[in-house]
């Protein structure tokens, strides 16, 4: 079987190109060949035209699952209690379900067993990440301040008692929250976190 001869890509992740050069045959065979493995199970297709190998899914760091979620909604960066569980501020620890933001449209995909969620905001709104070990993640209060929002727009649920304000920047809340809406700004002030 062929298959041995993929596990020569380094690459996290690769594409029908990376195939057909692996194996060295046409793009078309490399198309065939990657849906008749992930029918096998040795392949996992994470969207159209991104695959990962599946013993190497299997092994993935936090890391490597958020490059990936990148990857699925671009473009997007994690938040939410996904970003505020990543950076220790929260009692809520979440397994196999990722959160992101994007500006885009709001979905769910799933790749087992991982649940990506995306969600839409302003484009107005779509700031305060950064790019860190190969990942683009909010910033702690930017991840707050998402999931506050939502909240206020009726489409999050957050549990307030669940977060770890002594870690967060409260001066930096205060500031970014000048960029939200004020019924935003307004929960802040309701649940005494700001």
């Amino acid at each position: 079987m062929r298959y041995v001869e993929l596990r020569n890509i380094r690459r996290l992740f690769f594409g029908h190109e990376e195939i057909a050069r692996q194996l060295r045959v046409s793009l078309n065979s490399a198309k065939v060949t990657a849906y008749r493995y992930v029918k096998q199970g040795l392949l996992v297709r994470v969207k159209r035209n991104l695959y990962v190998l599946s013993e190497r899914w299997l092994t993935f760091g936090k890391n490597e699952v958020f490059a990936i979620a990148n990857l699925i909604q671009v473009p997007s960066y994690i938040s939410l209690m996904t970003a505020l569980d990543y950076y220790q501020l929260t009692t809520q620890i979440q397994q196999n379900f990722i959160e992101s933001i994007s500006i885009t449209r709001t979905i769910q995909t799933e790749v087992k067993p991982f649940l990506f969620t995306y969600t839409k905001i302003q484009k107005k709104l779509y700031f305060g990440f950064a790019r860190k070990e190969r990942i683009f993640i909010a910033e702690p209060e930017k991840a707050y301040l998402d999931a506050v929002y939502l909240m206020s727009c009726g489409r999050y649920n957050l549990d307030f008692p669940s977060i770890d304000y002594e870690k967060m920047d409260r001066k930096k809340i205060e500031r970014l929250s000048r960029r939200f809406p004020t019924k935003t700004r307004s929960l802040l002030v309701k649940n005494e976190h700001f």
